[in-house]
């Protein structure tokens, strides 16, 4: 590593699937919170072990839905009883009746705009660059390794303290990676 570059984390390498559960399962009870694991495909039972909890994207939905439904019932309003009100037979002015379909509609827009926007958000999204993506081994996630990542900016981040950590866990491959 070059003096000029600053280090992102420690990436821990693993052979097997059982073999990352475990380490995963170490690294949460160590108490880190910037961590994540990345594998070839899904590993039933990771979420519980990294500790995660649900994801907020479904709140980023409903307020976009709402939105939605909210949005269509006022703009149907003002247009047909605010706006340009025209009486016919002694009908009222606003239905939700025959509001609904539109608001609907909106809601349906809304919510998967927020899901979208949300899953962005949350994610850091649009990242033009990740520090991992430098790294030699880390392609190998995509074919038949598995990794474990704890970056610097983690409290508990310590060189030799997470060094000795990952080593515990059995990855016989570990090395720093550089921002």
């Amino acid at each position: 590593m070059s003096e000029s570059s600053k280090l992102y984390g420690l990436i821990a390498e693993f052979d097997t699937p059982a073999a990352l559960m475990h380490a995963a399962e170490k690294v949460r009870d160590s108490g880190f919170r910037k961590w994540d694991v990345f594998t070839p495909f899904p590993v039933h039972g990771m979420d519980k072990a990294m500790g995660m909890r649900n994801s907020k994207v479904g709140w980023f939905s409903f307020i976009g839905g709402a939105t939605g439904y909210l949005t269509g019932m006022l703009m149907i309003w003002w247009m047909n009883a605010v706006d340009y009100a025209i009486p016919v037979g002694g009908k009222p002015m606003f239905s939700p009746h025959g509001a609904f379909p539109p608001s609907y509609e909106l809601t349906i827009l809304f919510g998967a705009f927020g899901a979208i926007l949300g899953m962005l958000f949350l994610n850091r999204l649009p990242r033009l660059h990740h520090p991992l993506l430098k790294h030699k081994r880390f392609a190998l996630a995509t074919h038949d390794r598995f990794f474990i990542v704890i970056e610097t900016s983690d409290p508990k981040f310590s060189g030799t303290d997470t060094r000795k950590l990952l080593e515990s866990t059995g990855s016989k491959h570990i090395e720093g990676v550089e921002d």
